[in-house]
């Protein structure tokens, strides 16, 4: 059985396992990734690491949300760029007068007006010159659009590892299970043989009943793990949109293969590709063309514009006849006073402007320190795999010995039911520290700004 603080530590790791769910995770095929961590499913119905994340990207909504916004800030773009064309535009207008000027000439009553009036007739606008704030407005508009694109590539980012994450859960914890499970049957084989020595008389009952409540706290300690297994693969169904389903079917096994990582090249990956380091140059980028923006919006602009149509009522005594007509117009705008307004833009823009600036500074630093940790991360879990396994060998070598001198009568069977104890805990360790270098991995390539995802 696990004692008391191994207990402890086996849900000091499922609480990090249950809590951990803010990185991304590996896609199929990728270099660096654990051999087994990439096999695919060995059934049809089984769901390797990369399909289980390419199933949660495609299943979340939130993803689908962030595509729409995506383009409709693409529609915007186009929207923008569309006042760099001429805008026509074509009228059509009946108005009915009543009563109009009549006047009595030479026996004649003169009308200067008709009753009905008639004007159709097409226009055509267009901005001759702005100085360049149409431009800066298309500038903006594209730095929004990237924006939108950097939101969900954080978006797919964070979906991936908490698929991962949850991918490694249920596979660490069918290795607790399978740890309860060789302890359970070394127990069950141990009682066995007690059984039969103390039917030779060689034994007490007392050693196979102390036995047997080794065995059922073992027992115990298996159900906890299953439940917590069954756990993990209800947050995985809730990722995958398919909360009925209890039971996600996925393959693998933890493996163990490290790395070597160098600190300084870890670094400057991070600081050039970590989508948040993008979105923070987005919004510096976003604030910078706002800002010139802002600066263009009181220059004057020219415009043309050109009329064509027909309309009825010009010369008399036929006023009735619609006749084809001709309009022309160059009009120059110049903005005058606006009481202060542009000059409390520039100020807001500006603050803005700094504002992005320390955000990009503050982002910097937050990613150096992620790289470190994930770094720190592993180094440790290396080590202590390290011991695991030395603990593991050494385990294994004291039940041996407790149980060969048990067997020859020279030993006491709680000698034995330490020992497997204590082995089974060595078991747990390594796959601890298995669980915890793998997890590193992911932790190191989230804090790269490696896509790690298809």
């Amino acid at each position: 059985m696990f004692s008391s603080q191994s207990l402890k530590g086996f849900a000091g790791l499922s609480l990090i396992g249950g809590l951990v769910l803010a990185q991304p995770a590996l896609a199929q095929n990728q270099p660096g990734v654990p051999a087994a961590s990439q096999a695919i499913g060995l059934a049809s119905d089984s769901l390797s690491l990369g399909a289980t994340v390419q199933a949660v990207l495609d299943a979340n909504p939130g993803i689908t949300n962030l595509t729409e916004l995506s383009n409709a800030a693409t529609s915007r773009l186009s929207q923008t760029r569309a006042g760099f064309l001429p805008q026509i535009t074509g009228t059509a207008t009946y108005t009915r007068i009543d009563p109009v000027v009549k006047l009595p000439f030479n026996g004649e009553t003169l009308q200067f007006a008709p009753n009905n009036n008639y004007d159709f007739h097409v226009t055509a606008q267009y901005l001759l010159l702005d100085f360049g704030k149409n431009d800066a407005t298309v500038r903006v508009a594209e730095s929004q659009v990237q924006t939108a694109q950097d939101n969900i590539t954080v978006a797919r980012r964070d979906l991936s590892f908490n698929a991962a994450q949850l991918y490694y859960n249920i596979l660490f914890m069918r290795e607790s299970i399978r740890v309860q499970d060789q302890q359970i049957a070394s127990l069950k084989a141990h009682r066995n043989e007690m059984q039969k020595r103390v039917e030779g008389g060689v034994s007490t009952k007392f050693d196979v009943t102390t036995t047997d409540v080794r065995i059922t706290q073992a027992e115990n300690t298996k159900l906890d793990l299953q439940n917590q297994l069954r756990n993990q693969q209800v947050q995985l169904a809730r990722l995958l949109h398919k909360p009925e389903q209890a039971d996600v079917p996925v393959k693998g096994r933890l493996s163990y293969e490290p790395q070597q990582v160098d600190m300084q090249a870890e670094l400057t990956k991070a600081s050039n590709n970590r989508p948040e380091v993008k979105l923070a140059r987005d919004a510096e980028n976003t604030a910078v063309l706002q800002s010139r923006l802002i600066e263009k919006s009181n220059l004057p602009s020219l415009g043309a514009g050109v009329q064509a149509g027909g309309k009825n009522g010009y010369i008399l005594p036929d006023i009735d006849r619609i006749r084809f007509n001709t309009v022309g117009v160059l009009q120059l705008s110049v903005p005058i006073y606006d009481g202060g307004r542009n000059k409390k833009q520039r100020v807001e823009a500006a603050a803005n402007s700094r504002a992005a600036v320390a955000r990009t500074a503050d982002t910097q630093e937050q990613i150096r320190a992620d790289v470190r940790q994930a770094v720190n991360n592993m180094e440790f879990s290396q080590a202590r795999y390290n011991n695991a396994e030395q603990q593991v060998a050494q385990a294994s070598d004291a039940l041996t010995r407790a149980q060969g001198r048990y067997r020859y009568g020279v030993g006491q069977n709680l000698d034995v039911l330490d020992a497997e104890t204590q082995l089974a805990q060595a078991r747990l360790a390594r796959a601890q520290a298995m669980y915890n270098y793998t997890l590193g991995q992911f932790q190191l390539k989230r804090a790269t700004g490696e896509q790690i995802w298809q």
